[in-house]
Parts: structure tokens; C-alpha cells; sequence
């Protein structure tokens, strides 16, 4: 069992930043990939990034691309979501999720292929 927690939510005007942070903690060592989705009021969550944890090699959502930056610390068992450039249409909840499921090189950006949830944290930004 992994036990995620995030936190760096918050309210900011359009053109501000963010950092979000998740801490792993429980069976970290089967950690595949981790990841960060949001869902927005009355829409299905969507992917936003991730990062694989053996290399570091990272997925970006088309609208994340540019303006955000996923990263990991594994000493740490944490992974970061630096949000820059933000726009009032990335307000959203965002979650934290891992991967313990598949290879150490297999990208996923579909909810479904990940195991472990954050319980989210509200990201508004205000235009």
C-alpha cells in the first residue's frame, strides 16, 4: 500500500505560480511511475503529467507543456509539480497518483493504469 499526501494548493492570479508536492510513503520500492491529474467542476479528470521513477523521463499533457514541470526526489519518496504561466482554465483539483503495476519504462497518461490516490488538493486561479 502507498500512502499519498499533497499539498501547495492554493489561490493565484492568472500569470502566477505553483508548486505542488506529493509525499509517498508505504511501499514506495514498487513505485513504477507517478503522476499528477486534475478534474475540474463537472468534467472527468485528465492527465497532466508524469514522471518514471527509475530514469526521470517525463509526459506532459499538451496543455501543460511549456508552463509546467514535473520532478521527482526518490530519497524522498516525493514528486513536485512546478506550475508556472497559470491560466484560469487550469483551475482544477489536482491529484497526485503512482504506478506500481507494469514495467519501469511503461508511460501511461490513462488514470486507470495507476493504482495509488491522493486525496487532491484545489488549485484556483483567478483571472
Amino acid at each position: 500500500q502507498v500512502q499519498l499526501v499533497e499539498s501547495g494548493g492554493g489561490v493565484v492570479q492568472a500569470g502566477g505560480s505553483l508548486r505542488l508536492s506529493c509525499d509517498a510513503s508505504g511501499g514506495t520500492f514498487s513505485m513504477r511511475s507517478m503522476g499528477w491529474f486534475r478534474q475540474a467542476p463537472g468534467k472527468e479528470r485528465e492527465f497532466v503529467a508524469t514522471i518514471r521513477r527509475s530514469d526521470g523521463g517525463t509526459y506532459y499533457a499538451d496543455s501543460a507543456k511549456g508552463r509546467f514541470t514535473i520532478s521527482r526526489d526518490n530519497a524522498k519518496n516525493m514528486v513536485y509539480l512546478q506550475m508556472d504561466t497559470l491560466k484560469a482554465e487550469d483551475t482544477a483539483v489536482y491529484y497526485c497518483a503512482v504506478r506500481v503495476v507494469g514495467g519501469s519504462y511503461y508511460v501511461s497518461r490513462s488514470a486507470d493504469d495507476f493504482q495509488y490516490w491522493g486525496q487532491g488538493t484545489q488549485v484556483t486561479v483567478s483571472s
